[in-house]
């Protein structure tokens, strides 16, 4: 299991707001485990608003984050940065509404997070992992988000404009780790027909050709052009051709769809979590990114812990033989048939019901039902084996019950239940006692759940 991460020390920077013109001074801190991404408005009496995607409140141009009408906005890039990076907790201190913009890109943002260096945490990563199909589409726009089941964290992004300079491009990334080298410096990008359209909606006051990627697709009068550039304060220019009018060449032929795949990274970062799941992005923006954050955040709370990745088929952490090796448990009480993962604070187990088990003649012969008691049982044996497995000659100590607390049972265990146990340490082991939280899971669904304490005893 991964552990969280923050950034090793802090790291500021300043610039111009896209859409606001102002100077801004931002300041990126470590922050502690299960932190999440935080921004704090200094200039705002420290208010600090949840980089969460239930706190988007505007998709035009940018992603904007409110929270008792304070807000900040343009925070995609960053995000992608810290997301890309693997950063779990960051705290980040503002003192202006926006983010600042700098070339357009995620770039300086990478770089300094590279510069400064990333730090693992004690905490272990709390994934959120697909299981089924997730989209969502937009049938005006023609845009279509879908997530899928993976094994780690990709995206294919496909972009489509009416244009003859941008028609269609494709961008993918595999693996996190090429977004500092092959898409970080993919910079934003407007066309010159949106420009007036923009100025008028009160956006990119801070706009120029040093932030953005400007595309010149549809012929319009010099007259026209030399007024764009007035209102950006920009000197007048002849541009006769189509094409791209900045002096700074693409860094990518397909820049303009690595950015939108920043933005979509950025977005996605709102759920909260690292994903594990593959993206497909058609036609991408702001809002309908934010749609899909939204469905993984509904998705998060109503299913507030998931249950562990079982795949048959992989050879088990811990078989049989060594559970008889660690527990003292034998016939008919032992209730683990393997462990498939185990962690410095955590273990997943697996028992297979079947209705051999003795249990079941007294309970009920008609209606076969595993007792509950024995599925608290289970879950102490399962996390008697993390305990266990860390100290030297294990066979000498034996775990006993002090308390067990909050235990439900949600759904009945009959036979031809797979059970999956994933037990967590809430406290390390002090004097021999350990306070752990276990769920037993059949599928997707929690069948019981309970808090336990338990002493580990020297035998004598």
């Amino acid at each position: 299991m991964q552990k969280q991460k923050t950034l090793t020390s802090e790291f500021s920077l300043k610039g111009k707001g896209l859409h606001t013109g102002l100077n801004v001074n931002v300041t990126f801190w470590p922050a502690p485990e299960n932190h999440g991404y935080k921004i704090k408005r200094l200039d705002l009496d420290g208010h600090v608003i949840d980089a969460l995607a239930e706190n988007v409140t505007n998709t035009q141009r940018g992603t904007v984050l409110t929270k008792n009408e304070v807000q900040c906005s343009t925070v995609e890039h960053a995000l992608a940065a810290l997301y890309a990076w693997e950063i779990d907790n960051c705290l980040i201190e503002i003192d202006a509404p926006e983010m600042p913009i700098f070339d357009g890109s995620a770039l300086i943002f990478s770089q300094n997070i590279e510069r400064v260096g990333v730090s693992e945490q004690n905490a272990s990563k709390d994934y959120y992992i697909v299981r089924h199909k997730i989209e969502v589409k937009d049938e005006t726009t023609g845009s279509s988000l879908i997530i899928l089941p993976d094994d780690k964290f990709s995206i294919n992004v496909l972009i489509e404009f009416d244009s003859p300079v941008l028609s269609n491009q494709y961008a993918s990334l595999t693996d996190l780790s090429e977004f500092p080298a092959d898409i970080a410096a993919s910079r934003t990008f407007v066309f010159v027909r949106e420009i007036e359209m923009l100025l008028q909606n009160n956006l990119i006051k801070g706009g120029d050709l040093d932030n953005a990627i400007v595309i010149y697709d549809r012929k319009i009068e010099q007259s026209e052009m030399d007024s764009i550039a007035d209102s950006l304060n920009l000197p007048h220019a002849n541009v006769r051709e189509l094409g791209y009018v900045n002096e700074k060449p693409l860094v990518f032929p397909n820049e303009p769809a690595r950015h939108k795949l920043i933005d979509v990274i950025g977005d996605i970062a709102l759920i909260g979590k690292p994903i594990k799941g593959h993206i497909i992005a058609k036609r991408p923006g702001h809002k309908i990114n934010n749609a899909l954050a939204r469905m993984i955040r509904k998705d998060i709370k109503m299913n507030d812990v998931l249950p562990p990745v079982y795949k048959v088929g992989e050879p088990p952490a811990m078989d049989i033989n060594r559970i008889r090796e660690l527990l003292p448990h034998r016939y008919p009480f032992l209730l683990i048939d393997k462990i498939i993962e185990i962690g410095g604070d955590y273990i997943v187990g697996i028992k297979n019901i079947t209705v051999n088990e003795p249990f079941f003649q007294g309970h009920f012969p008609q209606e076969p039902v595993m007792p509950g008691v024995l599925l608290v049982e289970s879950m102490a044996q399962t996390g008697g084996l993390l305990v266990l497995n860390s100290v030297d000659e294990p066979e000498r100590y034996s775990t006993y019950f002090m308390k067990i607390d909050g235990v439900k049972f949600r759904h009945k265990v009959v036979p031809g239940d797979t059970l999956i146990f994933r037990i967590q340490m809430i406290t390390p082991i002090r004097r021999g006692i350990s306070t752990m939280k276990g769920y037993v899971f059949v599928g997707e669904k929690v069948v019981c759940e309970a808090e336990f304490m338990a002493q580990i005893i020297k035998n004598k």
